[in-house]
């Protein structure tokens, strides 16, 4: 019989990367579907010929063909879609962001290890498939030296009008406590330097409102879309964060820069960079042998069922890490001091 797979939550990831990530892997059947309202679950059902179609998340998670979920939801739901799962005794693959803050993510930490039989797995920051790993032994193996600085810019002017609608992601009653594309990248930047130990944060709302398109009136947006961040990190490295939505003209793509004792690295949204010694030129990164890939969270998650193998992109241990940061980032942000944050 195929192993089962219910969606709790049918949004553009899940039909862009879910659905089609599953149905590529032998012996797997999505078998049923709960989405905000009927309708929307049938349409669904109907363009991807899943065969029910739930009223509620209890619903789906009685039924007896369902062994996993994904969890395709805005955060605000994460934690109780993940306890209701793993309770009822389905394994979880969760959409990023973890949760609204910290302390649910720290919820659903401890309830999956409640649950040791069961695998619970985040979707990945997708950024670095192919260069990630070479970037890691770079940053870990001398060729920089002792890591000195590390800069995320991250510019454009996707929020400057305020004419567009009002997006879940505006919303912190949706989103929590993530702010723009800050978690995903410093869930990147975590994964080549490890923890970040303190932060100090600024930010600005430029655009506080946005028409919200279900009422029609305009709601108040508390998530910034200005926002600058100097952090230490526990490798020694100092690191800044310029993110900003209303950066119009903005001439560089997204981009990470590494600067060692012995030499320096670019790397560029695109995942492609260069890296070099002091006073060499540059050179392209390539890919350690065997270590690039393209997207395969689903084959992942479905080898950690099946065989067992360790969780690593991403496991609920670094969800929580880079859910402390944001938390950090918003606390120093909104009481203008410095944050630490507490090591894992």
């Amino acid at each position: 019989m195929a192993f089962g797979i219910g969606l709790i939550g049918a949004g553009g990831n899940q039909k862009l990367r879910h659905i089609p990530g599953f149905r590529e892997i032998d012996d797997i059947e999505i078998v049923n579907v709960v989405n905000r309202s009927r309708e929307s679950g049938e349409r669904v059902a109907a363009e991807w010929d899943i065969p029910r179609v739930s009223d509620s998340v209890e619903e789906l998670l009685a039924d007896p063909d369902v062994d996993a979920v994904s969890i395709g939801t805005w955060p605000y739901m994460h934690l109780e879609y993940t306890r209701a799962a793993l309770e009822a005794g389905k394994h979880v693959l969760c959409e990023a962001r973890m949760a609204s803050n910290a302390t649910e993510g720290e919820a659903m930490l401890a309830i999956s290890r409640q649950h040791p039989d069961l695998v619970a797995q985040l979707v990945p920051a997708p950024f670095d498939f192919r260069l990630g790993k070479t970037i890691k032994r770079l940053c870990e193996d001398g060729s920089l030296g002792s890591i000195l600085e590390v800069h995320l810019t991250l510019l454009n002017g996707s929020g400057l009008d305020d004419s567009g609608p009002l997006h879940w992601r505006h919303r912190s009653d949706y989103s929590g406590h993530n702010m723009m594309q800050l978690g995903i990248f410093n869930e990147t930047i975590q994964r080549w330097l490890g923890d970040t130990t303190r932060v100090t944060a600024h930010a600005r709302t430029f655009v506080p409102s946005r028409i919200d398109e279900e009422t029609g009136e305009r709601h108040h947006i508390e998530i910034p879309d200005s926002l600058g961040i100097f952090a230490d990190m526990a490798n020694g490295a100092r690191c800044t964060y310029r993110v900003s939505a209303v950066t119009e003209g903005a001439p560089q793509p997204p981009a990470i820069d590494i600067y060692g004792s012995e030499g320096r690295l670019h790397w560029r949204f695109g995942d492609t960079g260069e890296w070099g010694k002091h006073g060499e030129d540059l050179q392209e990164i390539h890919p350690d042998p065997g270590t690039a890939h393209g997207w395969q969270v689903e084959a992942d998650f479905m080898n950690s069922v099946r065989n067992g193998a360790p969780v690593t992109l991403t496991s609920f241990e670094d969800g929580v890490r880079y859910m402390r940061f944001t938390d950090a980032v918003w606390e120093s942000w909104n009481t203008g001091r410095s944050q630490d944050i507490e090591p894992l």
